[in-house]
């Protein structure tokens, strides 16, 4: 018998023991989280560092449209509680719905646009919401290059090197509002039609190419397609060409068509290049259904005169 108490002493010490180490290893499952402390060296996010969410009421019976001033990229759902999707035939509008009945609590949605734009939103239910359409363009406001916009901020986007497409298109504006003449000797010139290379820029990992087409004509110019290629420079007769085109990341003020008697420029953003010896770079305008074709070429030592955009006043 006092073989039995000692065996089951022991086995009721070893019992509390694992309990204490559970407890020990496992805080969190013995007091409730508080939001800042965890186990190893961390500091709390404070609210200074937080986006603050805006307020949407969904509904089951009507559809809320949120309208952004770009093209949405990416958008997350909370919870199967909401239905998200962009409006058929539409690139920046996003409409959202209840998927049941009065839920319960609280979702989010987040929203990031091509512009590099991230929006949060905390959605509730609501029998009859108020506002069923939404403009989120008067929400933008910036001070200056990289600077946060209230609820939303820059998202950096990989297919633009890495950079905030923010920046990116503040550049390519402040190229085309400065108007600088930086290249006075590359363009095209015939059937009435003038195609001109105005400046080269470069920053960190993209080049901006200013070009400018004058139309001398009264007949319209529709634009079929510009491409940048890398070409050889002396070719052979008889001899296969080798081309490497390089697609542009985004344009500011591409225009599809320009009028007769009218002079529109554009800027493009590249992906930083040089080109290999013996090779040049061949700009190409072609006109839909029609034969005014333009096109130019350019050099290396052409191409790494790019003036840096540091020295170009960016607002």
């Amino acid at each position: 018998m006092k073989r039995i108490l000692i065996i089951l002493v022991v086995l009721a010490s070893s019992f509390i023991s694992i309990a204490q180490e559970k407890t020990t290893n496992n805080p969190e499952k013995s007091m409730p989280s508080t939001g800042d402390y965890f186990q190893g060296l961390t500091r709390p996010l404070t609210f200074d560092k937080m986006i603050p969410p805006y307020a949407l009421e969904v509904t089951f019976s009507k559809t809320v449209h949120i309208i952004f001033p770009a093209a949405i990229r990416y958008v997350d759902l909370g919870s199967a509680d909401l239905l998200a999707a962009k409006a058929d035939g539409t690139e920046n509008v996003l409409r959202v719905k209840a998927a049941q009945k009065g839920f319960p609590g609280e979702s989010n949605l987040s929203v990031i646009t091509d512009d590099g734009s991230y929006y949060s939103f905390n959605v509730k239910y609501a029998d009859e919401p108020v506002k069923l359409s939404v403009e989120m363009s008067d929400v933008i406001h910036c001070s200056g290059a990289g600077t946060s916009r209230g609820n939303n901020t820059d998202v950096y986007l990989e297919d633009l090197g890495g950079e905030s497409p923010l920046l990116v298109n503040q550049i390519m504006q402040a190229i085309y509002k400065n108007n600088n003449r930086e290249v006075k000797h590359i363009g095209c010139k015939q059937f009435g039609m003038q195609y001109t290379l105005k400046g080269i820029y470069s920053h960190n990992n993209l080049m901006y190419f200013h070009t400018e087409l004058k139309n001398s004509s009264n007949v319209p110019f529709n634009v079929d397609y510009i491409s940048f290629k890398i070409v050889d420079r002396k070719v052979a007769k008889r001899m296969a060409t080798q081309q490497q085109s390089i697609v542009p990341l985004t344009a500011y003020n591409q225009l599809m068509v320009i009028g007769g008697k009218k002079t529109e420029r554009t800027v493009f953003a590249l992906p930083r290049f040089t080109l290999p010896e013996g090779k040049q770079l061949l700009i190409e305008l072609n006109e839909k259904d029609g034969g005014r074709h333009q096109s130019f070429t350019l050099k290396n030592d052409e191409l790494i005169r790019a003036k840096g955009i540091s020295k170009l006043r960016v607002e």
